[in-house]
């Protein structure tokens, strides 16, 4: 530049010979004319490009083989070494490799798809789930992610489930919409079995039930991408990448989902505090301001849940989910109603809730609660020490003390009276039986009616003072003394 600087001054301007400056710069005189034409050198310029005398002739193959490529599976497509060796071994090409990976680039460049910057209006969500792996309970597992993100404040809530399925994906949007104290006016969502039964053309789309019903209760719109276009709902995109890599790193250790969910809205709302580029308000600021654009929460709470109806078999087992979960015998061969939740899995049976057992979210277990086997024993006590259902039940000491006593004092019908007293378990928790059961070993009444008798007795609770608060109208009840003049007069009489 200073060469150029000096030339154009010393010519244009000190008049000094062309000639002489190109003999003491040696250099053409075509370039000093270029130098006195521009004031900055104007670069390399190519009046067409050059020919590719090797790999020109074979430009045609390489496109038509790349585009071709698209209907391909993703991790079955060329890459530029297989197409070199293509060109060589088919098309008789004498090139080198470094020409067909230049006309491989040059072609994805071209081909490259451009995105339209979106705007996102106060109100409007995007929803995703992502993957990441966790030491839950000291064995490292595969959970789900659910992400909700509000684009306009870029608020966002992260929460964990075990598996990504209907009951997760409800449950997801209640923790969501209470964390935000407010319902998105519209969300926006992949094509994901949980809600779209079939695509159409378009954005046609058959919803699920459940999905509907989610939909019914917060009234928000739904808008589902094209197949195949995340980029339409980008924002939540990069923030399950952005909630994996700053909230999971280092691999999260905790005892329960639910230790790890209160770490994750912790960490989403100290994220509020931010202050992103070409704001001047933190997130949490315009969270506040987007609350005025969104619905209010409904007056009646959501309950995620799924139901399936199936039927008890002959084990008196209901099968939700992959896995087995008991009902009372006197159920077996019924039709039954499954409601699963999150954490619960609730039975019912003509209307009346039979049972209820902690959800599993692993395959092929079997849960059994020996409270529901108890009639059934009753009518087979020879099944009482192999039964399956009473293998893991742990009772109190005073349980097999019990047993050994009748058994002593009955013989054979010692088990069926030992039966008779797990049975009261129908009506009573385990403490309050045991508590029964040590009374009366300790004064030898261990008869079945007497320990429901000592059961029934300790249930009875002294009555407490009449309270008046929140019942006016009776303060002004006057109720008059007795009158023991009468009694007296019997005393005296007995003097």
């Amino acid at each position: 530049m200073e060469m150029w600087r000096d030339i154009r001054r010393r010519v244009l301007v000190e008049n000094e010979s062309k000639r002489q400056i190109c003999r003491e710069y040696g250099i053409h005189f075509w370039t000093l004319q270029k130098i006195l034409d521009h004031p900055e050198p104007p670069g390399y310029r190519q009046r067409s490009p050059r020919e590719k005398r090797k790999i020109g002739p074979y430009l045609p193959i390489i496109e038509d083989i790349l585009k071709a490529d698209k209907k391909a599976p993703r991790k079955q497509r060329h890459t530029a070494k297989r197409l070199f060796d293509r060109l060589r071994d088919e098309y008789g090409y004498a090139g080198g490799y470094t020409g067909v990976k230049e006309a491989v680039r040059a072609y994805k460049q071209r081909s490259a798809e451009v995105f339209m910057p979106l705007s996102h209006p106060p109100g409007w969500a995007q929803v995703d789930f992502g993957y990441a792996e966790i030491d839950l309970a000291g064995e490292r597992t595969k959970v789900a992610f659910f992400v909700m993100t509000l684009p306009f404040s870029d608020a966002f809530f992260v929460c964990a489930f075990e598996r990504e399925c209907t009951e997760t994906f409800q449950e997801g949007h209640k923790r969501a919409f209470e964390s935000f104290e407010g319902v998105a006016v519209r969300i926006s969502y992949d094509n994901s079995r949980i809600a779209v039964i079939t695509v159409g053309k378009g954005r046609d789309r058959k919803l699920t039930d459940e999905f509907l019903r989610l939909q019914s209760h917060y009234h928000f719109k739904e808008h589902f991408c094209l197949v195949r276009r995340p980029n339409e709902k980008g924002h939540v995109e990069l923030l399950v990448g952005f909630s994996r890599r700053n909230f999971m790193v280092p691999v999260p250790k905790v005892g329960t989902i639910e230790e790890l969910n209160a770490y994750l809205e912790t960490q989403c709302r100290a994220d509020l505090s931010r202050t992103l580029r070409g704001n001047d308000k933190s997130k949490g600021e315009l969270l506040e301001q987007e609350r005025a654009s969104m619905l209010p929460l409904p007056n009646q709470r959501f309950e995620a849940h799924r139901v399936d109806k199936t039927r008890v078999n002959s084990l008196s087992l209901v099968r939700f989910d992959r896995n087995d979960y008991s009902v009372p015998t006197a159920c077996a061969h019924q039709p039954v109603t499954a409601v699963g939740t999150v954490d619960r899995v609730r039975l019912v049976v003509n209307d009346r809730l039979v049972a209820t057992h902690r959800r599993c979210w692993q395959k092929h277990r079997t849960f059994y609660e020996p409270v529901h086997y108890l009639p059934l024993l009753q009518r087979k006590p020879g099944a009482l020490d192999f039964a399956r259902p009473m293998e893991s039940w742990e009772l109190p000491p005073c349980f097999g003390l019990l047993r050994r006593r009748l058994e002593g004092d009955m013989e054979d019908k010692g088990v069926r009276e030992y039966i008779r007293v797990l049975r009261l378990l129908e009506s009573a928790t385990v403490g309050q039986l045991a508590g029964a059961i040590e009374q009366a070993l300790l004064i030898g009444a261990t008869s079945v009616d007497a320990i429901k008798l000592i059961l029934e007795h300790r249930r009875q609770e002294p009555i407490a003072l009449f309270c008046l608060d929140g019942h006016p109208h009776l303060k002004s009840v006057r109720v008059p003394g007795v009158d023991l003049t009468a009694y007296q007069g019997l005393t005296e009489g007995i003097r």
